[in-house]
């Protein structure tokens, strides 16, 4: 079974990504734990929504307001990043987080790398599936980076300064 980091710990990947369709209305999304395109959860939300089962991934050109407060009844939401230098992604989870009050498994998938992990945690990411689970160990270290951060974020919303005070 491929891995992933979770909750700071390597764990069992056991969700199914759904590709992209030209047709979302039509795709046939499988039994078992599944994550589908954004497309594909509004062309189906009646079925899909009925299903606690069922997560949704957004591509880096699909903001998270597309998804809004729906993402509230979802176990896991999924972002792609289509290559490291795209940080859509990073304002995207910030999104889920603060505006639209998501609890549940926040997911980068695609092309994530290792000096990004403590970044992405920051932004709210407590999931992180890299192409390559070989060296899953190395990246985790990532997540500790550094001891101390100056700048409030969805991980520490208080500000270095205000904590010391």
């Amino acid at each position: 079974m491929p891995k992933l980091i979770k909750d700071n710990a390597i764990a069992d990947n056991s969700w199914q990504l759904l590709e992209k369709t030209d047709a979302p209305e039509s795709a046939e999304v499988p039994t078992g734990e599944v994550i589908v395109p954004l497309s594909v959860w509004q062309a189906q939300k009646d079925a899909l929504s009925a299903r606690n089962d069922v997560g949704v991934w957004l591509d880096s050109d699909e903001t998270a307001d597309l998804l809004g407060a729906e993402a509230q009844q979802l176990p896991l939401v999924a972002v792609n990043f289509p290559t490291f230098m795209d940080g859509r992604g990073f304002t995207a989870a910030r999104l889920l987080r603060e505006r639209f009050g998501f609890n549940g498994e926040l997911r980068a998938i695609g092309s994530i790398i290792r000096d990004q992990l403590f970044y992405l945690k920051r932004c709210g990411f407590n999931a992180f599936q890299f192409a390559d689970d070989s060296k899953l160990e190395d990246a985790m270290a990532s997540l500790s980076d550094f001891s101390e951060t100056y700048q409030a974020a969805v991980d520490q919303p208080i500000p270095l300064f205000r904590r010391r005070a």
